[in-house]
């Protein structure tokens, strides 16, 4: 155990079906008067926006709606957004959607808020001062971005993912409705739901792991690999989807207090150069990353093998952490997921400036195992 850490919960997390009905209470108990609404189209598209507006009917004022929020969010709309509702006088943000309307929202209220540009506020701790309020409404059960202290921007410019972490970026309220993620296709549903599997399992073997971080993990790792399949299969099951909800936001917890490592590395940097859904991308790297590792932190991959429903039955180490390592395989091919970064339209030729990107990239230092740019070049190649 570490001679020492720390652990921070954040804001309130509330769930219940239906809940998004009841938005317009939840933000008159937080003495919020002029709202303003961060989406992306595929919310805007899946009536999810409406669903929340009319949640808000008859309490605050809806002062502002930003609803094209790019895949990988982007300093560009951040920096619009900012402006915007600043122009409006609004004194509550909710972010509807996945990771990167959520991830925008962190950004816009940062700048709201202090002033300058987002990219003077990059790296950790940076920040001085609270923010204005945040409700963060998770439309997919991936990120976990509505409890995390983090923040990834997309610099269009430099193509690459910023990091921005904080305690004054965690979301004041979470506000969990799985009624709200039976509109994910199952593609979609798959992706996120390996993406929180990514948070769960990287946190737990991190050099920053804590026993709190711990229990949140393994607990998400143990949901999703019983329910992710449901909810990719049967979209319309509620049980499944609130289970997957409830495992996003453990990890979330759970990484936002431990941090990430090599998956995220090359996801982060695959994903800055090329147009690929980051849960997506988790899911590929994810086992590659976890052989990589399991090298030096065998002991904490045979209690995610466990997890993830392997049983030991008086066999080695060693074989143990092989099935858990194929037991994630298997569940995302299983939900339909690709495998190998040519399957994603990632050209061989990128791999050594992908390698170049990964060994700099800031989620690799809480990886257990030092990587060269050398070893994550030939891990990128065994997943190409």
């Amino acid at each position: 155990m570490q001679e020492f850490f720390e652990f921070g919960l954040g804001g309130r997390v509330l769930y219940k079906a239906g809940l998004a009905h009841e938005l317009g209470q939840v933000v008159e108990d937080m003495g919020a008067k002029r709202v303003f609404v961060v989406a992306d189209k595929g919310v805007v598209a899946a009536g999810l926006l409406s669903t929340v507006l009319a949640g808000l009917e008859g309490s605050a004022e809806v002062v502002g709606v930003l609803d094209d929020v790019p895949p990988n969010s982007s300093v560009r709309v951040v920096m619009q957004g900012a402006q915007a509702v600043r122009d409006a006088e609004a004194d509550v943000l909710i972010a509807i959607g996945g990771g990167s309307p959520i991830d925008t929202a962190k950004g816009i209220r940062i700048v709201a808020t202090m002033g300058g540009d987002i990219l003077d506020y990059e790296g950790y701790n940076v920040l001085t001062e609270r923010l204005m309020p945040l409700i963060a409404i998770p439309t997919t059960a991936g990120t976990g971005s509505e409890v995390t202290s983090i923040a990834v921007i997309l610099n269009e410019d430099e193509h690459r993912k910023i990091i921005y972490s904080s305690r004054y970026i965690y979301p004041d309220l979470a506000l969990l409705d799985p009624e709200l993620t039976l509109t994910m296709p199952p593609r979609l549903t798959a992706a996120t739901g390996m993406d929180a599997l990514s948070h769960a399992i990287e946190t737990f073997v991190s050099t920053d792991n804590n026993p709190f971080s711990d229990s949140l993990a393994l607990a998400a790792i143990d949901l999703i690999a019983t329910h992710l399949r449901d909810a990719v299969n049967d979209g319309t099951n509620l049980e499944a989807r609130g289970h997957m909800l409830i495992a996003a936001c453990m990890a979330g917890i759970a990484c936002s207090n431990s941090f990430f490592g090599v998956i995220h590395a090359i996801s982060h940097a695959v994903g800055a150069m090329f147009p690929v859904h980051h849960g997506t991308l988790n899911a590929l790297v994810m086992p590659y990353g976890m052989q990589f590792n399991s090298v030096v932190a065998p002991e904490r991959y045979v209690r995610i093998a466990h997890a993830m429903g392997v049983n030991a039955g008086g066999r080695s180490d060693e074989e143990v952490i092989a099935d858990g390592i194929n037991a994630v395989r298997t569940l995302a091919v299983d939900c339909g997921l690709p495998t190998r970064l040519r399957d994603v339209d990632v050209p061989e030729s990128a791999l050594p400036e992908l390698a170049a990107f990964s060994v700099v990239e800031p989620a690799i230092f809480n990886n257990p195992r030092v990587a060269t740019e050398e070893e994550l070049l030939d891990l990128l190649r065994e997943m190409w």
